[in-house]
């Protein structure tokens, strides 16, 4: 889950777990099963997230909704570019 991850980590959404609300509710936000982020600070309060170059804020219940795996160096540089493209 998104809220298990360390500061600095990089994920990639696996799946998001909620109805049609919260999916619209991320999404807005850039999140949504592909995306790959970064994890700024989610030690307490609120999850802070680098989404496709821009710095996202989501409450922890949202954050426990999403699934992710965690990526290595390699597989957040091809992450990112091809978001980039």
């Amino acid at each position: 889950m998104l809220i298990n991850l360390k500061p600095g980590e990089w994920a990639r959404v696996t799946a998001i777990q909620g109805g049609r609300g919260v999916r619209q509710r991320l999404s807005l936000r850039g999140i949504q099963e592909g995306s790959t982020l970064k994890v700024i600070s989610s030690a307490q309060g609120p999850v802070v997230l680098e989404v496709k170059r821009n710095i996202v804020v989501i409450g922890r219940g949202m954050a426990a909704k999403v699934i992710v795996e965690k990526l290595n160096n390699k597989e957040k540089r091809q992450g990112n570019e091809e978001k980039d493209i």
